[in-house]
């Protein structure tokens, strides 16, 4: 963990070459991380509602196969908006893509997830510019709905959705969380400045473990230490955060 404070206006944002690197590598460690499950983990609730960690690995893989081709981004799309039937078209995607990938088997979604992994983090890296401009609209855990760019999923959001779930796996299962400050660090450096974006107040953050770091934001404010992985759950929405924690981060 970095020691000197950073302030969040130095935080540079996850470009398109860098989400290609950390794309590659968080579908990289959640595929070991099931890898390294025995078959009774696979039953094992997550705190998603309603998931087990064979449902999170259908829905991680169902989202890394939507981004592989035009072809199968379509599909999900057209999938998507039926089953949400005018409602959350983000669980109509998640329901079809557990649903899609409910008979295969452990071996088959680890094989399937290998083959997976590389071929969606090329293609989000390729995607047309024309393409990344795209608005889409997405409703969060508030209820509220705001306006993203393509790019902010295609770069950031995807990643970080893998990245948490990996958390959930893990805390579920009680395997040992693999943290890098190289990866990790980013990932949650990243999570943090959009935090402090999103609240806009003065504060300092002390992000404490491997992906830990220092941040402040003008002076004065709320000062908060709080474990890194801890920190992302809380704004994600898994626990009940106090004060600026209660701003709320997609993930």
């Amino acid at each position: 963990m970095s020691t000197t404070a950073t302030p969040f206006d130095d935080v540079r944002p996850i470009n398109r070459s860098e989400g290609l690197t950390l794309a590659c590598t968080e579908n990289q460690r959640m595929l070991e991380l099931l890898r390294s499950l025995a078959a009774e983990h696979w039953s094992k609730p997550t705190e998603c509602p309603g998931w087990d960690v064979r449902d999170m690995a259908g829905h991680v893989l169902g989202a890394m196969e939507n981004f592989c081709s035009a072809r199968s981004l379509v599909h999900m799309m057209r999938a998507a908006k039926k089953e949400a039937g005018g409602g959350s078209l983000v669980d109509g995607m998640t329901a079809v893509q557990i649903r899609e990938r409910a008979d295969l088997t452990r071996g088959e979604v680890l094989d399937r997830l290998a083959e997976a992994g590389p071929r969606s983090a090329r293609f989000r890296s390729r995607m047309p510019a024309p393409l990344r401009a795209l608005p889409m609209k997405q409703e969060l855990l508030s209820g509220e709905t705001e306006t993203w760019k393509m790019g902010y999923l295609l770069d950031t959001i995807l990643t970080r959705d893998t990245w948490m779930h990996r958390v959930d796996i893990s805390r579920a299962t009680g395997r040992e969380l693999v943290l890098t400050a190289e990866h990790d660090g980013r990932i949650v450096e990243d999570a943090a400045s959009e935090w402090a974006r999103r609240h806009g107040q003065p504060c300092t953050l002390v992000l404490t473990g491997p992906a830990g770091g220092t941040f402040t934001r003008g002076t004065g404010g709320e000062a908060i230490a709080v474990d890194g992985v801890e920190f992302c759950r809380l704004v994600s929405g898994r626990g009940t955060g106090a004060g600026l924690l209660a701003q709320e981060v997609p993930f």
